[in-house]
Order: C-alpha cells, then sequence, then structure tokens
C-alpha cells in the first residue's frame, strides 16, 4: 500500500528511509526475527482456537452455552492473534488509505461484535447465528500468510549473515619490528601489515607487497580456477589463498572492505523487493472504501425511513442491514485465494524438483522477459573434467596419469582434483610422491622412484592444458574444460520460443564467455564482471522494463539472485546462493526454470480468478444485503440475511477451494506437453 512519507514509522538503512503502514511492518522490517517468535504465538493460538471453533460450529447440533464457549475460543483469535491487523487498519485509516489490514480487521470486527451481542442477548434480533467461526479463520489463515512471508525475510538475512561470517574473526598481523601478532580482525586498520598462510580467508583489502600465490576468488568471480596473485596485486576479503605466503598492505577494513560492501548491496536488495505490492492490497484499496459507504448508507437509508413511518425495529433493522453488508463482504475467500492456491502450487513445484521459497516471486515470474544466467556452475558444471589426455611416443597413458595424478593429489586446485579423479576413474592407483613443491601460478613439482615430475598449466582457447614432464622430459598433455549442462541447450531453446530474451553474466573471460554463448545461442554477453557489477546490469535490464530471471549458483551471484525479479538458485551452488534464491533447482536441471515459469503464470492467473469469484459473489450480495429486496419481500427478509451471509461466504470460499483443485492438472499438463513437444512460439 502507499504510505505517505509524513508517517512517524520509517527506517533509515544504509542512507535511505523507508515508510511502512504500521508498526509491525517496520518490525518485520527491522527485526524480523523478533516478528517471527511474535508471529509463531499468536499462528499457535490461532490454529489452536479456531479448529475447535470450526468442528463445534459444523460437527454438532445445538447444546446449552454453545454460542458462549464460542465466545470464550474466539477471544484471544480475535483480540491477540489478531492485534497486528488492527494495528495496520489503524495507520491505514490515520494515513487515509485502504489496505487488506483494514479489509480483515472491519469484517472480522463487526462479525465478532454481532455474535458476541446475539450470544448475550439471544432473541433479540430475530433469527440471528453467530460467525466466531468466520471471524477466527480468516484472522488465521491471513497471518499463516503472513508467517511464512516473514520467514522469506528472514532467509534473505541469513544469507547476508553468512557472506560475513565467512570473514575469520583472527588475522595475523605483521608489527612494526617484523613480529608476527594475531590479533582481532575488527582492530585491523588501513595500512597495517598483515600475512595470509595457504588456506587462510583474506579477511580485508589490500596490495601485495611481498609474497606469490594462487586465490580461490570464486566468492566474487564464480570461477573455480585460481587466480595469481604477485606484489602490486589487490586482493579482497573472503578470497582463499591456496598455495604461497602472502604479506599485504590493508586498503580496506570493516565496512569499507569487499564482503561487507557486497553484504549491503544484499540489504538494499532485499529492502526493494518490499515494495512489491500484493495482490490482496491492490484489491481491498478500492474494495473497503466501496464496503463501508455501502454498509453505512444502507444502515442509515433504513434507519432514517423507518424512524420517519413509525417502524418499532428501526434500529434492528439498521443494525442488520450494516452486519449483512459487512459480513457478506468480508474476505473470507479473498483471503482463501492465494493461500490455498500457494499451497497446491507448492506440493506441484516439489513433485518437479522446484522449491518455491519466496510465494510473491511467483507473481513477478509471471511477467518474466529476460532471463539472465551466470556461466560456471550453472549453464556449465561447477568443475572441470578431463576432455583429451595424449602421451608422447614412448610413455604409456596409465604410467603418465599415474605420476600426474599422485602429484597433483598434493594441491586442492580444481585441475588437480580433476586429474586425480580421472585417475580414480580408470582405478590407477596412486604412487609415494615426496619433496613435493607447488608454484603458484605455474603448476607442481615432485619426485617419485627418484624421478622428477611436473605438470604445469597453460591456457588456451576453450579450456585450460596442462603438460607432464618426466626428468625435463615431455611425456604427455591433460585438456581440461568446463563442460555445458545438458539441460542447457533445450533450457535456453524454450526461453526463447517463449519469447524470453536470454543473457549471460559471468566473472570469467570473454574468450571463453564467447565460446559457451556461441555453443548455446546467446547473444547477450557480459563477461570479466564483479558481483556489484551483476547487479548493476540487472538493475539496467528492469529500467528498461524486463522483468529479469537470475539463475546463479556461487557466492558471487548473491547480490544478482536478490536484485533479480526472481532469483532461481542451484541446488549443487553454496549455501548462501540458496539461501538468497526464490526458488531453488534441486536437480540443476535448467529446463526447471521454464517449470518454473509455468507455475509462476498459471498460479497467478488461478489466483485472480479466485478473487474473481470471491468478489463476484459478494458484490452480487451487497446490495441485497443493503435491501434491495425490501420492496419485493418486505423488512421481514432482514430475519434471513444474516443467513444468507453465511451461505454467500461458505459458497465463495467452496469455489475458490474447487477452482484451486484445477491447478494441479493444468500445470502438470502443460508441463507434460513440454516435454514431449518443447515449448510452441
Amino acid at each position: 500500500m502507499f504510505v505517505p512519507e509524513s508517517t512517524d514509522l520509517f527506517s533509515d538503512t544504509d542512507g535511505q528511509r523507508y515508510y511502512f503502514c504500521s508498526k509491525t511492518c517496520l518490525h518485520k522490517y527491522s527485526s524480523p526475527e523478533k516478528e517471527a517468535r511474535i508471529l509463531g504465538n499468536r499462528l499457535i493460538v490461532g490454529w489452536t482456537l479456531s479448529i475447535p471453533i470450526i468442528l463445534l460450529t459444523y460437527a454438532t447440533g445445538m447444546f446449552a452455552y454453545k454460542d458462549f464457549i464460542l465466545l470464550t475460543l474466539a477471544l484471544p483469535v480475535q483480540f491477540y492473534s489478531g492485534f497486528g491487523f488492527y494495528e495496520g487498519a489503524y495507520h491505514a485509516l490515520k494515513s487515509r488509505s485502504g489496505n487488506m489490514d483494514l479489509l480483515i480487521s472491519m469484517g472480522t470486527l463487526t462479525a465478532f461484535i454481532f455474535s458476541a451481542y446475539v450470544t448475550f442477548f439471544p432473541g433479540s434480533i430475530p433469527r440471528s447465528d453467530v460467525y466466531f467461526d468466520a471471524s477466527a479463520f480468516i484472522i488465521t489463515l491471513i497471518l499463516s500468510g503472513n508467517y511464512i512471508e516473514n520467514m522469506t525475510k528472514i532467509r534473505a538475512n541469513r544469507a547476508a549473515s553468512k557472506l560475513i561470517s565467512m570473514i575469520p574473526n583472527i588475522t595475523h598481523y605483521i608489527s612494526g619490528s617484523g613480529e608476527i601478532i594475531d590479533k582481532r580482525t575488527d582492530e585491523i586498520n588501513p595500512g597495517d601489515n598483515i600475512l595470509v598462510k595457504p588456506g587462510e580467508i583474506i579477511s580485508v583489502d589490500g596490495t601485495v607487497y611481498e609474497g606469490k600465490s594462487e586465490l580461490d576468488e570464486s566468492m566474487l568471480t564464480g570461477e573455480q580456477e585460481p587466480v595469481l596473485r604477485t606484489t602490486g596485486s589487490e586482493v579482497s576479503s573472503g578470497t582463499k589463498n591456496l598455495n604461497g605466503i602472502l604479506k599485504i598492505n590493508v586498503t580496506r577494513t570493516g565496512k569499507d572492505s569487499t564482503v561487507s560492501q557486497i553484504y549491503e548491496l544484499i540489504q538494499r536488495a532485499i529492502s526493494g523487493r518490499a515494495k512489491v505490492q500484493r495482490i490482496a492490497d491492490v484489491f481491498s484499496s478500492v474494495f473497503v472504501p466501496i464496503v463501508i459507504v455501502a454498509a453505512l448508507s444502507a444502515s442509515l437509508f433504513w434507519y432514517f425511513y423507518l424512524t420517519g413511518i413509525g417502524f418499532p425495529l428501526s434500529l434492528e433493522i439498521a443494525i442488520l442491514a450494516f452486519v449483512s453488508v459487512v459480513v457478506i463482504a468480508c474476505p473470507c475467500a479473498i483471503g482463501l485465494a492465494g493461500p490455498i492456491t500457494l499451497l497446491i502450487s507448492s506440493n506441484v513445484s516439489s513433485e518437479n524438483g522446484i522449491i518455491v521459497k519466496n510465494s510473491s516471486a511467483l507473481d513477478r515470474l509471471s511477467k518474466v522477459t529476460r532471463a539472465v544466467f551466470d556461466k560456471t556452475g550453472t549453464l556449465t558444471d561447477p568443475n572441470p573434467v578431463v576432455t583429451d589426455f595424449s602421451v608422447t611416443d614412448g610413455n604409456l597413458e596409465e604410467d603418465v596419469l599415474a605420476k600426474a595424478a599422485s602429484v597433483e593429489a598434493s594441491s586442492n586446485h580444481p585441475i588437480a582434483k580433476a586429474i586425480v579423479e580421472m585417475s580414480r576413474v580408470r582405478k590407477i592407483a596412486l604412487l609415494e610422491v615426496s619433496g613435493v613443491k607447488e608454484i603458484p601460478g605455474i603448476g607442481i613439482k615432485g619426485k617419485i622412484n627418484g624421478k622428477e615430475i611436473e605438470v604445469s598449466r597453460a591456457r588456451k582457447e576453450g579450456g585450460s592444458t596442462v603438460s607432464i614432464k618426466i626428468d625435463n622430459a615431455l611425456a604427455g598433455y591433460i585438456s581440461l574444460s568446463y563442460m555445458i549442462r545438458d539441460s542447457a541447450r533445450s533450457a535456453v531453446n524454450g526461453l526463447k520460443k517463449m519469447g524470453i530474451k536470454t543473457s549471460m553474466i559471468t566473472g570469467d573471460s570473454m574468450e571463453e564467455a564467447r565460446r559457451i554463448a556461441g555453443e548455446l545461442g546467446i547473444d547477450d554477453i557480459h563477461a570479466e564482471v564483479l558481483p556489484s557489477d551483476k547487479s548493476e546490469i540487472i538493475k539496467q535490464y528492469q529500467m528498461a522494463g524486463d522483468y529479469v530471471i537470475f539463475t546463479g549458483d556461487g557466492i558471487n551471484d548473491t547480490v544478482a539472485l536478490e536484485t533479480a525479479d526472481v532469483g532461481i538458485a542451484m541446488a549443487s551452488g553454496t549455501d548462501i546462493a540458496r539461501e538468497s534464491g526464490d526458488i531453488i533447482l534441486l536437480n540443476d536441471d535448467l529446463n526447471h526454470v521454464i517449470y518454473a515459469k509455468i507455475i509462476g503464470e498459471r498460479t497467478i492467473t488461478k489466483i485472480k480468478q479466485n478473487i474473481g469469484w470471491a468478489v463476484g459473489y459478494n458484490a452480487a450480495l451487497i446490495p441485497i444485503a443493503g435491501g434491495i429486496l425490501v420492496p419485493f419481500f418486505g423488512l421481514s427478509i432482514y430475519s434471513f440475511l444474516p443467513i444468507l451471509a453465511a451461505l454467500a461466504m461458505g459458497m465463495s470460499s467452496t469455489s475458490v477451494v474447487l477452482n484451486s483443485l484445477l491447478l494441479r492438472p493444468k500445470i502438470s499438463g502443460l508441463i507434460r506437453k513440454y516435454e514431449r513437444n518443447g515449448v510452441k512460439s
């Protein structure tokens, strides 16, 4: 809903001010963990008491004190579980706007107060039933949706927190005298000198002034292949030192470091998502004023008209008119329209290997016009594989591979792991190695049975090649490459047939990016891109009018996953990427990006249909509740209008449930059609 800037409910974050409609919304934003506990407690009370209310109402006949028992059960649900809705309604009235909270509060309070009056004064309003079941169930059901929404925000915050937790708490500080002292990382300042040992995570940004080592910068670039850093090279926090000792002059720490900047970008992306309006709120902003005006108009008309003609029950009829209009308009079916459809959609998604973590992403998914992919680990397999192996004359493949794999077994380099894996697949036993020495950026050496074995690397188009030397004599070559996923081609082609533009963003070289994109038919390429630049590219697409899916797998993709309209994470990716994504592909099949698009479109269509059913029933009966049939049936119609109101709610809810059940076969049919024939243009 629109919130005016005059409100005193706001939060200043990263230099931006965000305004909120209620304290509940503010707490969801600023303290999601605390708000989750509050919502959880309210939800427990709601479901614990709503279920007995429903059973007593519909599974038992009339007995003594039944209405008083229902009142006792409904009271905590109405005023404890539903408290957040009243806050939202108060601030909506204060800002002179309508929202779902106002509609829920108005409908449930009217039903509750009317039911309480009937309970304490039975017979004062002829043939009137109680509506405790409707008021309690509406509050509990919609509160469930709010709880799920809040948990989505918590997961996003956890992703950002995991990023920060990567940074080691202790850093090796180099004093002016050259002594190495372990200090807390938050005590390190720009201008200090630090030492980073092999296998350690770099805690700050800086410049290497002594040493040489390969770094795993996949956190930043997404590329598994290590990068050589020597004197004069800049290094970033969050990257891993693999095989050398580095001495670094610190340039940026704390909030200014690379990891912290990525953390702030994630937080801003999360905040931006909160601006997306829900369908129900858009509907409520129009429907609430109509209901209030209709209810008051009907009530006042009958009160003054009947008083004018001297009718003795003018006040009772006026109350019945108001209650009938508001209860008929009560958003029971509207509250069901989303949750029941999303529940079925979630089940269908999980059956197809798709986990939808953020249900609000389905709305954005249905509007997607561009699909953007990370390269390494998404369009390609995450680790390199051997594509070619050859030996020079006089050498045996098994002997050369055994020596190369035995030396590489001492390294944690991705290429080394691929060579060792090749030997394992071929069931070649590793040999005993001595004097292993890894030379950053060059290769690795070691001695086997007195012979010096050297495996050195050289890049070439399409991947990497390593040469194997035995006592300085060339013995063979091994070529490696990142293989394109089997599902990548069909997924890209399918998206194009759906009219969705495809793009690729990668931290890898332009040469390698063009090779992969050429094989897949992707024309729009961005290479050698940092995480913050990925999110900026996505923002540019959005500013140009595109709704963007971004599919990725790495820590470096986290900001992009949060910035995109829909973030899809590969299950084989990092924990942080999976936390940030709206959707997770459990089997890493990129065709499921298309399935997710189908599910999103059909789910939102079904929700809109459900709201149409609900509004149709309610809108048709509002004039009747207001008294349009009195000229034909007389004022006696108000003796059964409350029953008609209950019937209307029941019919609208039933129609919503039945219509939602049709979602499963529809989605399943479209997915099977795609599997058989692909997507038609």
